[in-house]
């Protein structure tokens, strides 16, 4: 089983995440301090303190966003549904921001 070691808050982990469920592969998620200092378990495991990162199923890890899309890529077969499933994402991320979140600002990509 493949595991993610990001944070909520990183933009790259949150890609990442859209991309294995679009490619609707199982994965368990380990949430990372945003502190690099506290890292120590990713560093452990991983042998980085960087995030993403994604431990594959032999026991290496890739780390960094490009490197777990190109691993992805090579992996994974595209699903039919997976442009459907981005444009649904991106909608549901515009409402999101128009209709939640109590910014100033009118809501963008």
């Amino acid at each position: 089983m493949l595991e993610l070691w990001q944070t909520e808050l990183c933009p790259a982990s949150r890609r990442v995440r859209e991309r294995l469920t679009e490619l609707g592969v199982d994965y368990i998620a380990h949430q990372v301090p945003v502190d690099k200092n506290k890292r120590l378990e990713l560093a452990r495991r991983t042998g980085s303190d960087s995030i993403p990162a994604l431990t594959l199923d032999d026991g290496t890890t890739t780390t960094g966003e490009e490197a777990i899309r190109r691993y992805l890529g090579e992996r994974f077969p595209e699903p039919p549904d997976a442009d459907a499933h981005r444009a649904k994402a991106a909608r549901l991320r515009r409402r999101y921001l128009e209709e939640e979140c109590e910014c100033s600002q009118p809501a963008t990509r």
